[in-house]
């Protein structure tokens, strides 16, 4: 309920009436630089005099319908390659100049890639001038002769101009020609610069013609670049110090009364003709900042601004001099600005500073096409977005413009090489985008309301009355005479005449008496002018003899000053040919220079690289000696590791074979034994068929075997009772009994008891370190479905690496037999003798059901 009473809803209906009447979209103009060479690939081709095809290159990809994709974008009016700079001109900055001339700003700037001839289009060559020299030719061919003298306008450091009285602008000239510092202006153009008039000849100067001419004018030009998002003015006049040099300092944006932007601290030079201010500008073009990159030789590092500011203001009503009002003073200005070019730093291959200058350079171009989006988005839906004008420079100093304080025009520069392709597009959506952005037009603001014609009124006065003193004999000059002026003044007024009344008898009287008195005033005057003309008249006759003889001197003088002439003219073609072969070579120099400086710049900086790079590779060469070193010994000391633990295994594994081959000669051994035992003693021989004996046999029968396993059933083969073994169990040696988890517990009377024995489930090294002997109780499935339980027994020893091993020295094999149930071997009953036998022989010897333990040694 509070807003309406704010005034903001009521503010709404002036925009909409200024964007239905008063709104121009930005003008976009393309200019098309020529090929590099005539064999590089074109992409870009010019359809009409406002429309651009652009032509995927053959190495680009195609679309997902394998097609490649043209595109058409349309301009206000496209420049072909042959375009020359006047024409450019006259379509795109006049109006401008013509505009700015009429109290309205302006603002014209250059974009594109790198090297597609933005500084070209903008500042030109020696022989084909740009857009800015041209702007300022025009300017001061229009209003030349206009001009009010130097220091009559002052700039009050706050984007406004003070007008200085005769008194005040006078000494300021007087300081200025006694510094020597400060060079004279050349007040014609009958001494041009060489430089500049290679630019623009005569044939292509212009003018305006609608001036003003009850104006007085004052034209000042400043020139700054934005780098690296820092504001630095290119005139300002720094001491310098070979010993302790200062970086130059950047500047900051203010706001005026009148909410315009502007450059705080900046300098602005008050120039009086286009060979200054050309010379103002080459001041400042020195100093700005230029590389070599990949794409360009002369790359340009920052956004350059040159700003050419005109103030005028009115005569008084005499048409004689300036009006003497801060308020009637108008300023505008136009901003003529050349944008550094977007680059890819994968084709630049930029680094160091050139990649932060490449950086701060494509922020600040996407930074002023968000905000054309932005605007553009604004306008077209109507909503009230913020525009983000702060997040560059750039943006900042001329959002002024876009919110309707004067004319915007931007010249997109392309390259048609196919190499640009990509690049190109996205500068061709940019262009096309800015198109649709609406800027306020400015209006008409008059200057003051006095009658028009006063300067040719008052200059047509003093014609005349220079004229009729001529006729006269007088001075040409009456107003210059103290004396005539005077008398002039002397005269008596005339009274006034008006009769109201026939019976009125003083008003005639008065008036006869005063003109009496102007007639008497008047004889002596001409009294005095004859005596003072007789008097001139014998002054002239003695001039006249005395003229005449100087006239034969000077008849003389003039034919031998005619000879020298004719010297000087051509001594002064020859000077003027130097000078400007001077002024070429002072430019090739200037490029030469900063291309060596650029040079030795890269040189210390590729120097500074490589002693780093080598410092980097004697520390990596360093490293990889220490690290060489620390894998040797690594190697070593794994070799050796190596070394022992295969030794260690190779041992483990000959005793582990050794006791398969013991295991299995034991049981043959106990084979033999059995079939021997069962061949002499058995009870059925008749029902088992006799088996042909081998040799080998035979020699094993008569040989009685050192020890038994287990105890024999026939008593011609008495069972090995080792008690020795027994004792080895039962003495105070300490064991580790490893008994795994998954045994189970069969229940049996006979148990392997262990005393001093250590019981683990997982055998470990703190365990093995306080045993010396080693069981382990293995339970496996015998044949004939029984289970049988494995004693394997071992010492245990230290190692040299300082663990603990095991080497196995024993088994004994415990099973539990049931005597009812008979063999799966002898179920086909006596006949099947020569299989049990068979079955016998495969099988490990086990104890009787009396429980006896079978042991072995190796």
């Amino acid at each position: 309920m509070q807003r309406p009473g704010k005034g903001k809803t009521p503010r709404r209906p002036g925009p909409k009436k200024a964007s239905n009447i008063e709104k121009d979209p930005v003008g976009v103009y393309c200019r098309i630089r020529p090929l590099g060479a005539e064999d590089e690939e074109c992409c870009i081709e010019m359809i009409s005099s406002s429309t651009i095809q652009l032509h995927a290159p053959d190495g680009l990809k195609a679309n997902r319908n394998g097609e490649y994709k043209e595109t058409q974008y349309s301009f206000k009016k496209v420049f072909g390659i042959k375009t020359t700079q006047m024409e450019l001109f006259e379509d795109v900055a006049k109006p401008l100049v013509e505009d700015l001339i009429h109290c309205k700003n302006g603002l014209l700037f250059t974009y594109g890639v790198t090297g597609s001839g933005k500084t070209f289009t903008m500042t030109g060559s020696p022989g084909e001038g740009g857009l800015l020299p041209r702007c300022l030719d025009m300017l001061f061919n229009s209003i030349g002769p206009f001009q009010a003298k130097r220091f009559v306008f002052k700039p009050d450091d706050k984007n406004g101009m003070e007008i200085q009285n005769q008194v005040d602008a006078l000494l300021e000239r007087q300081k200025r020609d006694s510094q020597q510092a400060v060079p004279k202006t050349p007040s014609s153009r009958q001494k041009a610069d060489p430089e500049f008039a290679d630019m623009i000849t005569s044939e292509e100067a212009c003018k305006s013609e609608n001036v003003d001419e009850d104006c007085c004018y004052g034209i000042f030009v400043s020139y700054i670049e934005i780098y690296n998002n820092y504001i630095y003015d290119l005139l300002e006049d720094a001491p310098f110090d070979p010993i302790r040099p200062k970086p130059p300092q950047s500047k900051i944006l203010r706001e005026d009364q009148n909410h315009n932007m502007y450059v705080a601290g900046c300098t602005e030079v008050e120039v009086k003709s286009t060979e200054e201010a050309f010379e103002v500008f080459w001041k400042g073009q020195k100093k700005r900042r230029i590389a070599n990159t990949q794409l360009n030789r002369e790359s340009s590092r920052s956004h350059s601004v040159f700003t050419v500011k005109l103030a005028q203001a009115p005569l008084d009503a005499d048409g004689d001099h300036i009006l003497q009002d801060k308020n009637q003073v108008n300023v505008s200005q136009l901003c003529l600005v050349d944008l550094a070019g977007s680059e890819r730093t994968s084709r630049t291959r930029a680094e160091g500073s050139r990649l932060r200058e490449a950086g701060n350079i494509n922020q600040s171009l996407m930074t002023l096409r968000t905000c054309m989006e932005v605007l553009r988005e604004n306008q077209m839906c109507g909503t009230n977005k913020m525009v983000p004008y702060r997040d560059s420079k750039v943006t900042h100093l001329f959002k002024n413009y876009f919110d309707g304080e004067g004319k915007v025009r931007m010249i997109v520069c392309v390259n048609p090489k196919a190499d640009d392709y990509e690049e190109t597009m996205l500068v061709m959506r940019f262009a096309e985008m800015t198109q649709e952005v609406e800027v306020a037009r400015p209006v008409d603001r008059p200057i003051c309301g006095l009658a028009a014609g006063r300067r040719h009124r008052n200059q047509a006065f003093r014609d005349e009355l220079s004229h009729r003193l001529g006729e006269r004999g007088g001075p040409s000059n009456a107003v210059d005479d103290p004396v005539l002026a005077q008398l002039i003044e002397s005269l008596p007024a005339l009274p006034p005449c008006e009769l109201v009344d026939p019976a009125d008898d003083q008003t005639l009287p008065r008036l006869i008496e005063v003109l009496e008195r102007r007639h008497r005033i008047r004889q002596m005057i001409t009294e005095q002018f004859n005596k003072t003309a007789s008097t001139l008249k014998s002054m002239l006759q003695q001039f006249d003899t005395q003229l005449n003889a100087k006239e034969t001197f000077l008849h003389d003088q003039q034919s031998k000053l005619s000879e020298k002439d004719k010297v000087i003219m051509n001594q002064r073609t020859e000077i003027e040919r130097l000078e400007k072969k001077s002024k070429t070579l002072e430019y090739k120099v200037d490029i030469l220079q900063k291309t060596t400086d650029m040079y030795e710049q890269d040189k210390r900086s590729l120097q500074q690289e490589l002693e780093t790079r080598e410092q980097r590779l004697q520390r990596e060469l360093s490293e990889r000696r220490r690290m060489e070193q620390r894998m040797q010994g690594v190697v070593t000391d794994a070799r050796l590791k190596w070394e022992k633990e295969c030794e260690r295994r190779v041992n483990a594994k000959q005793l582990e074979m050794q006791n398969k081959l013991w295991v299995k000669d034991e049981k043959l051994k106990q084979l033999k034994a059995i079939v021997t035992e069962s061949s002499g003693g058995g009870s059925c021989p008749s029902e088992r068929p006799e088996k042909p004996e081998r040799p080998s046999r035979e020699r094993d029968r008569n040989i009685a075997p050192k020890r038994s396993a287990s105890p024999s059933p026939h008593p011609t083969a008495p069972p090995v009772h080792p008690m020795h073994r027994r004792s080895h169990s039962a003495g105070g040696e300490k064991w580790v009994d490893h008994k795994p988890a998954s045994n189970l517990d069969l229940d049996t009377v006979m148990q392997p008891i262990i005393p001093n024995a250590i019981k683990v489930s997982t055998p470990n090294e703190k365990a093995l370190s306080k045993c010396h002997k080693y069981v382990l109780r293995h339970q496996e499935l015998a044949s004939d479905g029984e289970i049988e339980t494995k004693l394997i027994k071992g010492n245990v020893f230290k190692t040299r690496g300082g663990g603990q091993a095991v080497q196995f020295t024993d088994i004994e094999t415990l099973k539990q037999e049931c005597p009812t149930a008979p063999s799966r071997k002898r179920r086909s009953g006596s006949a099947e003798g020569p299989l049990q036998i068979e079955d016998i022989e495969n099988r490990a010897p086990v104890p009787s059901t009396s429980g006896y333990q079978k042991r072995r040694k190796p």
